[in-house]
């Protein structure tokens, strides 16, 4: 049996129950907060329990004034509003407007991508050294765990990006917001010392995913040239 509102974390009726606690001069407890809405102690109590986890309200126990087990109570937690739907939507396309304004964008997206890149990928142990697939086993995760659904593609030295977390503003920012979907992956590459970078992001290269393009670093190349044999002098 599913719990009052269980799927709606911003109902009225936990709404409701925050106003009256702040408009309220005492602190109240569970069944006085029922009668004053006009519902049942158990769905109160429900949507207390949900707020105290929140941070919006304090529960304390009373002084017991005879017999019997203290009253617990509750008061609003002091402080601002936190409001209901955030507008994170709007402050991406705050700062994707801003990159958008740099002399050069994609190079000024690409280059706060890194720094944010390094920061996210999960860290290696001092000097572990780190082969190519290590590095795309975490680079990998990292991805997945911002939401982009990689996954390899047919070819070597590739990663499919099947999901885009931030389709929306893809479609119209595409000059800075891959350039720093980009960026980080080439800031978590470089934070564990790979063999591998992130040499290019081919936006929709497919009708289901972008492409990720994947190659040696210029040290891991140059250690793999065969060596050149002297001549021998007469």
């Amino acid at each position: 049996m599913a719990r009052p509102d269980q799927n709606d974390g911003e109902s009225p009726r936990r709404t409701a129950i925050l106003e009256a606690l702040r408009v309220s001069e005492d602190p109240l407890g569970v069944t006085e907060l029922a009668e004053r809405l006009g519902i049942h102690p158990n769905t109160a109590r429900f949507h207390l329990d949900a707020l105290v986890t929140q941070g919006l309200v304090d529960r304390r126990l009373e002084e017991p004034s005879g017999r019997g087990r203290p009253r617990a109570v509750h008061t609003s937690h002091p402080g601002m509003d936190r409001g209901g739907r955030r507008q994170y939507h709007l402050l991406a396309e705050i700062l994707l407007g801003q990159l958008s304004t740099s002399p050069d964008p994609g190079a000024a997206a690409e280059a706060a991508g890194r720094s944010w890149g390094g920061y996210l990928v999960e860290q290696v142990a001092p000097f572990h050294q780190t082969d190519a697939a290590e590095a795309t086993q975490r680079l990998t995760a990292m991805m997945t765990e911002l939401g982009f659904a990689p996954e390899p593609a047919r070819e070597a030295g590739r990663i499919r990006l099947r999901h885009c977390p931030f389709l929306e503003l893809a479609e119209e920012y595409s000059a800075t917001l891959c350039p720093l979907h980009l960026g980080l992956m080439q800031g978590a590459l470089s934070e564990i010392h790979a063999p591998i970078a992130a040499t290019s992001l081919e936006p929709f290269a497919e009708p289901d995913a972008c492409l990720v393009h994947l190659s040696p670093t210029r040290s891991q190349a140059a250690g793999k040239r065969p060596k050149q044999r002297r001549s021998r002098s007469a």
